[in-house]
């Protein structure tokens, strides 16, 4: 026969084993999300790589702990948040968008497994030694699609038939903004309608406003606004510059026509974000990145802003509003 007092020992117990079961449980898996921008420009994107994570069974918070550190635009600070991670031994380390971020994660650590988010040729930007075999401890989501720049040209060009001059941002702190194929793609496409492209540099907002400025003043048709993740957090802000200045612009992120701006046409960068989410996912389940062939995010999407045309006294074809995936009125 138990006592009344041993009864309630064993019961005081039983009730510390769970307790003791969860402080000898393992610590969390953490994931490094490295990005080039802010985050409250890109709230959505953070949300589909969240889906992505969770697409393979970890809920954030509760299976893995995921920490942000964002650059703002300033490239110069990737290599140190870069290191910090590796300092708090995350698990896997997720890097967006572009190859400078790709680069200052792959240069901080040979060991912890990377994931990439990129617009560009991963072996090429010597980010892996093949497509289908990445090798080492990286691999990603890319689109390799340099024709995208070529189109979206066509389409401005379509849509603003008598510019000849067309202005192009660029961040030069983008070290591939104007040395890459899709660079050299557009030129090409450029020379075959008889456009004239002139480069403009902006790294910051002053600069930004600068830019139009000067457009405005040159008098330049249209303005063609490379992809780069600064341009990406600053869509409200180019749209506002655009409206302003009464100037037909397009972007590859459909940030920028939803905030008002004419067009764009590109990726879909909450795919890629959702695709780069599931592979981290597959990587702390144990697959190891060289198993994981480097994937292409296809999915592409124009969305005009029919309303912004008709202020700047712009006609849209029926052919583009057909193909149009999306089109604000």
């Amino acid at each position: 026969m138990i006592r009344r007092r041993e009864f309630i020992t064993l019961l005081g117990g039983a009730a510390a084993w769970p307790l003791a079961a969860r402080a000898q449980q393992a610590p969390l898996p953490i994931i490094g999300y490295l990005g080039s921008g802010a985050a409250d420009g890109t709230p959505h994107l953070v949300t589909a790589f969240v889906q992505g994570v969770q697409s393979t069974g970890f809920i954030p918070d509760r299976d893995v702990t995921v920490i942000y550190r964002w650059a703002g635009g300033d490239y110069g600070r990737l290599p140190g948040f870069a290191a910090e991670l590796v300092q708090r031994r995350v698990d896997v380390i997720v890097t967006f968008a572009g190859f400078p971020t790709a680069h200052a994660a792959k240069a901080a650590t040979t060991t912890i497994p990377i994931v990439f988010m990129i617009g560009g040729d991963p072996v090429a930007g010597g980010l892996v030694s093949s497509l289908n075999y990445p090798g080492g401890n990286i691999t990603g989501i890319t689109s390799i699609a340099s024709e995208i720049g070529s189109k979206r040209l066509e389409v401005l060009h379509q849509l603003v038939p008598k510019a000849n001059a067309i202005a192009v941002l660029v961040n030069p702190n983008n070290s591939t903004a104007t040395a890459s194929p899709r660079d050299s793609i557009l030129r090409s496409t450029a020379a075959a309608f008889g456009l004239q492209l002139v480069y403009l540099s902006a790294s910051t907002l002053s600069e930004i406003e600068a830019a139009f400025a000067e457009i405005a003043k040159q008098k330049f048709g249209s303005l063609y606004i490379t992809p780069d993740p600064y341009f990406i957090n600053q869509a409200a802000r180019l749209a506002e510059l655009s409206t302003r200045y009464a100037v037909p612009a397009s972007a590859e992120m459909r940030e920028y026509p939803v905030s008002g701006g004419l067009m764009s046409y590109g990726l879909d960068l909450q795919e890629m974000n959702r695709l780069a989410g599931n592979y981290v996912g597959r990587i702390l389940k144990g697959t190891k990145p060289t198993d994981l062939p480097v994937q292409r995010a296809t999915k592409l999407e124009l969305v005009i802003n029919l309303k912004t045309a008709k202020a700047l006294g712009l006609g849209v074809p029926d052919k583009l509003l057909a193909l149009a995936d999306e089109v604000i009125e």
